[in-house]
């Protein structure tokens, strides 16, 4: 009798945990867009990958990927390590699509503000298009 009980709160257990994980909607768009910018700020382009929609990956697979973006970075170590702080102006979601406004505080004093597109696929973010948004003096972009 009791190994029965036993038994029963067991799988009872186990249900919930697999309810539990079954339910959480991981990583939110803002995380990923942080994620996505400090990947390129360390370039680590094993990451880049990772986060990065077939849109981003050059048609290329992950080996293939990671090589060419070592290749091209190759010379330009200076171009990493140069973020103080990554954060999050804006950001708005519709269904499954996402536009985050990030903004990256250099270790200079300069100020870079970004606009990270992305779709949910697969149950998970994934960085669709990434590009230089428009700044009025250093300020955060237009309308965020």
């Amino acid at each position: 009798m009791v190994t029965a009980i036993v038994a029963i709160l067991v799988l009872v257990v186990l249900f919930a945990v697999i309810v539990a994980i079954a339910k959480d909607p991981g990583p939110q768009p803002e995380d990923v867009a942080v994620a996505y910018e400090v990947a390129w700020d360390k370039l680590d382009f094993e990451s880049l990958y990772t986060l990065a929609g077939s849109e981003l990956r050059d048609g290329l697979d992950r080996h293939q990927f990671i090589v060419a973006k070592k290749a091209a970075y190759a010379e330009q170590r200076a171009l990493s390590g140069l973020a103080d702080r990554v954060g999050v102006d804006d950001s708005a979601t519709a269904g499954n699509a996402a536009i985050v406004a990030t903004r990256v505080e250099l270790h200079d004093g300069g100020v870079v503000c970004n606009r990270v597109d992305l779709a949910r696929r697969n149950g998970r973010w994934e960085v669709v298009g990434y590009r230089l948004a428009p700044t009025d003096a250093g300020g955060p972009p237009p309308g965020s």
